[in-house]
């Protein structure tokens, strides 16, 4: 199956394994810990004299691409600054502020996709395959992740063991195209460009005055 876009959550950690587990237990405060039912469990019950605290959760999953595809990017923003020549894999890790193992992995996959291409040599390095504003988001996504989609019934048909009594299928699979036509539409030209400055909301108006010429 491909990995889908949607609820994905990248690194390890509390609740996390490194396959993106996308298991979140409550995080333990004020000696309350939900899995024990021990001592610290009787904290908040009748006649315990312990204040109820509701546990914390930890980071809520969230509709995200992996670090691994937002670091390729990074890698490939730093690449189009300067187009036209060749950068070593150390340079790109210092340009771009990203662990030398992970550019030389990305690096990997975004060459194997045609994004990136490869020299060998002393003078050896990357430079892009092509120019940056014919590199849509959707080509480094796809060169990461796969093939996009929110649910699995985006992208194969027989994925859900209840995909033939569904009736959101369309939905899903409309919010898909639009996902999808945003990534196509999108750059890594236009990822290079400035922010626009913030318009203020409430502007505040100058005082004029018309002068009459002499």
């Amino acid at each position: 199956m491909p990995r889908l876009l949607a609820l994905i959550v990248s690194g390890t950690g509390p609740g996390h394994t490194a396959g993106g587990s996308l298991h979140t237990p409550p995080i333990e405060r004020a000696g309350v810990n939900p899995y024990n039912s021990g001592p610290d469990s009787a904290r908040g019950r009748p006649g315990s004299g312990q204040p109820f605290r509701q546990p914390l959760r930890a980071t809520a999953p969230m509709l995200r691409v992996t670090k691994l595809t937002d670091y390729a990017t990074v890698v490939l923003t730093v690449l189009a600054e300067q187009a036209e020549r060749v950068h070593s894999a150390a340079e790109l890790a210092e340009r771009s502020r990203v662990e030398a193992a992970t550019v030389a992995k990305v690096l990997k996959l975004l060459a194997q996709a045609g994004l990136v291409e490869s020299f060998r040599g002393a003078a050896g390095g990357y430079r892009l395959a092509r120019p940056a504003a014919h590199i849509r988001l959707a080509d480094i996504v796809e060169a990461l992740e796969g093939p996009l989609g929110m649910t699995a019934c985006s992208v194969h048909d027989g994925d859900c063991g209840i995909e033939a009594h569904c009736g959101i299928r369309a939905g899903w699979q409309r919010i898909n195209d639009v996902l999808l036509d945003a990534l196509n539409r999108t750059t890594l030209a236009d990822m290079l460009a400035p922010a626009l400055a913030p318009v203020p909301k409430n502007p505040k108006a100058i005082p004029a005055a018309l002068v009459p010429s002499t």
